[in-house]
């Protein structure tokens, strides 16, 4: 049994997370978090939230999980959010096609690949199905769309999608939150929130699951004025996986400073490097394994047409590497794209240090003119001179200008444009911000740090099974056992005393004490308190990486506890 299956089964038995509806057979793609798995799960938000939201400054909304289609036409959702599927001849089961090509392969960025090559790889390594083992080549790989579609409102006359990413709830809503921002960048919204795709074969446990949670940020800034503190993260070291050493025969992943990688050239947008540093620094705070960690750079077939530069974070599992998160430099698709399909207002006004007077091109239709000749589309077509002319003024110096409407041609003599050039003075400019986009995946961080914490040993002889869970992320904190009825009554009150502080207790008095031990062990509890019979009012903390005690008085255990979550004190210190 590999580790990762092992953990998948201390997950489903010990509260972690499990397949839903189990009673009516369960449905693949989709997961319940027990009362463990919630409850890490809320603590590596928090821990997100603080790093990400509060210690950076930004905003945080909560955004609906639905939006009607118009949105995912403009993000381009609608045309190409698709992955490759191919059909099982024999057993009629769809499998994606890249995975297919990938798990039986050398090959790892399968999905960067045009269809064509990967039906020829499925042919040339004759790939069979996953499921029943019947050969696939020949068969058709096709696009298929991953989004889940519904209905708002009765009927079928608004039709609508349940969000694939977070990040639209936020690009829809600028017009909004940039006044709350007082029209001033750069500034950043946070969400954490469910995410929904239709998945083609989900697998990996809650890697890939058609429902999770995403915690995403998006940063709006002026791209000619706004820089990251890159100085803060520059000492950061990080294990880099470039696009180059990818390409080299032997290439692996090589430690290195942010800030040498940002002057070398590896990392080449200064946002995204500020970003790989506080994420490296976050993963490394909630009890990601350094040494089974990496970034690493998309490859040219993989980044997005829009994107200067993009990496992700990655984990590996048994002998698997998984994405984490993405780190991505948008520029200002998003928005422009959401400006043209809206008609509203995407844009930040910049205001200049001081005026500037500059030269404007300028149309004044004669309407009298446009409207009997061009009726309904007279308003449209004086709409395109005026983009004609500030894009390109060579087009009035003869006597007719031709726009462009709806893919039909208008011819309008010149003298009935009413162009010129006039000059202006100007306070500022409306500019379209660019975003950067980091993106984490909390159902793939939890796993991953679940994974990581993993640890088999022994103790007295007896094998024991723990989760090295961090602390501050740790489902319970404490447990608290009663040695005997004498002592129930203060362990009782203490218990009582840790929750009030904001610690979470579990309260065990049945059994051994190395069954209570080892029940919290497996969940991770980090530190076990032992009341018995003392008369000095001293009370025993037990730490579970080390198995190490030390007494402490009882009074000051809610102190000591809180200290040791925050990490303010180290149980060395003891």
């Amino acid at each position: 049994m590999t580790d990762a299956e092992k953990v998948v089964e201390l997950a489903k038995r010990r509260g972690y997370f499990f397949q839903s509806t189990g009673a009516y057979g369960g449905v693949a793609g989709f997961y319940t978090f027990g009362p463990q798995g919630a409850a890490l799960k809320q603590n590596v938000e928090d821990a997100w939230r603080d790093r990400f939201t509060i210690k950076e400054g930004n905003f945080e909304i909560d955004a609906p999980t639905i939006a009607p289609e118009a949105v995912f036409e403009a993000s381009g959702h609608l045309d190409g959010f698709d992955d490759m599927l191919v059909e099982c001849p024999e057993c009629g089961e769809s499998h994606r096609a890249d995975h297919v090509v990938e798990d039986a392969t050398d090959i790892e960025d399968a999905e960067s690949y045009p269809i064509p090559e990967v039906e020829e790889l499925i042919a040339e390594y004759e790939l069979v199905c996953p499921s029943c083992g019947a050969g696939l080549a020949g068969q058709a790989v096709t696009e298929f769309n991953l989004m889940f579609q519904t209905n708002i409102g009765p009927g079928s006359s608004q039709p609508g999608y349940l969000r694939p990413e977070t990040a639209q709830g936020i690009f829809v809503e600028f017009p909004q939150l940039k006044e709350y921002a007082r029209n001033t960048l750069p500034f950043g919204v946070t969400q954490i929130g469910r995410a929904y795709r239709n998945e083609i074969s989900p697998r990996k446990s809650i890697v890939r699951v058609r429902e999770f949670t995403q915690a995403e940020l998006e940063l709006f800034v002026d791209p000619e004025e706004d820089e990251p503190d890159l100085e803060a993260v520059a000492d950061v070291e990080a294990p880099l996986y470039s696009a180059e050493m990818q390409d080299a025969p032997d290439g692996e992943a090589t430690t290195m400073r942010i800030g040498d990688a940002v002057e070398e050239g590896i990392i080449a947008n200064d946002w995204v490097a500020y970003y790989l540093g506080r994420a490296k620094e976050w993963y490394e705070r909630v009890g990601v394994d350094m040494d089974r960690f990496r970034f690493r750079q998309h490859l040219a077939g993989e980044r997005a047409h829009y994107a200067a530069d993009c990496w992700d974070a990655e984990g590996l599992i048994d002998d698997d590497w998984i994405e984490l998160a993405g780190f991505a430099y948008r520029s200002d698709y998003d928005l422009s794209k959401h400006a043209e399909y809206s008609n509203e207002d995407f844009t930040i006004f910049k205001q200049y240090d001081e005026p500037r007077t500059v030269e404007r091109a300028t149309v004044d239709p004669d309407m009298s003119y446009l409207g009997p000749e061009f009726g309904g589309a007279a308003a449209d077509v004086a709409d395109a001179l005026q983009t004609l002319a500030e894009r390109d003024r060579t087009a009035f110096d003869g006597d007719t200008v031709a726009v462009e409407v709806d893919g039909e041609t208008y011819e309008i003599p010149t003298e009935k444009v009413g162009f010129s050039v006039d000059e202006v003075t100007e306070s500022g400019e409306h500019i379209t911000p660019h975003v950067v986009e980091p993106s984490f995946g909390v159902g793939r961080a939890l796993y991953t740090v679940v994974h990581h914490a993993y640890r088999e040993d022994e103790v007295a002889g007896e094998k024991r099974t723990y989760l090295a869970l961090e602390p501050e992320v740790a489902p319970t904190v404490v447990g608290v056992f009663p040695m005997g009825d004498d002592v129930a009554e203060v362990a009782q009150q203490t218990a009582q005393e840790l929750r009030e502080a904001g610690l979470s207790v579990t309260y065990d008095d049945s059994g051994s004490i190395g069954r209570r031990y080892r029940r919290q062990d497996e969940v991770g509890t980090p530190f076990c308190v032992t009341f018995d019979a003392d008369p000095e009012g001293t009370a025993t903390i037990r730490e579970r990486d080390s198995t190490d005690q030390v007494r402490v008085d009882v009074d000051e255990l809610v102190d000591v506890l809180t200290d040791l979550r925050t990490g303010d004190r180290t149980f060395d210190d003891l």
